[in-house]
């Protein structure tokens, strides 16, 4: 595993979620959670280091799964990255989103879902080029 790679991919995590939910979909997403579409978050020091902290650990976690599974090449790093995005954190995201407290449950998994799906693709290709075989 390679920590430059690591670095790398969880700040590109981090920034695609900050440009995904702060500028691409924020009116949708207030939507998706029952907010005025113009409402701002409450900026709390969790506000900014929640969403860090987990995706330093979903690219660590992607890094050992990749090195685990001797993924090799840009096509394997991209199947894996669609699996774990798919697969883990999208279907993760629909799950929690389908209880009650989610007045759009399938607006919110389609805006965080996709984002989850693009910042693995994005993570693992990031990883494979720092530290590919």
């Amino acid at each position: 595993m390679n920590l430059i790679g690591i670095l790398v991919g969880f700040l590109a995590f981090t920034v695609l979620g900050g440009v995904w939910f702060a500028v691409l979909f924020p009116r949708a997403y207030n939507r998706s959670l029952g907010r005025d579409p113009g409402a701002k978050p409450d900026p709390s020091p969790l506000f900014f280091a929640g969403p860090a902290l987990t995706s330093l650990v979903i690219t660590i976690t992607s890094a050992i799964l990749m090195d685990a599974l001797n993924i090799d090449g840009y096509g394997d790093a991209l199947l894996f990255g669609l699996t774990v995005g798919t697969g883990y954190l999208a279907a993760n995201t629909v799950n929690i989103a389908i209880n009650p407290n989610f007045p759009r449950p399938l607006l919110y998994a389609a805006i965080s879902g996709s984002y989850n799906i693009l910042g693995s693709l994005i993570v693992s290709l990031i990883l494979q080029a720092f530290g590919g075989r």
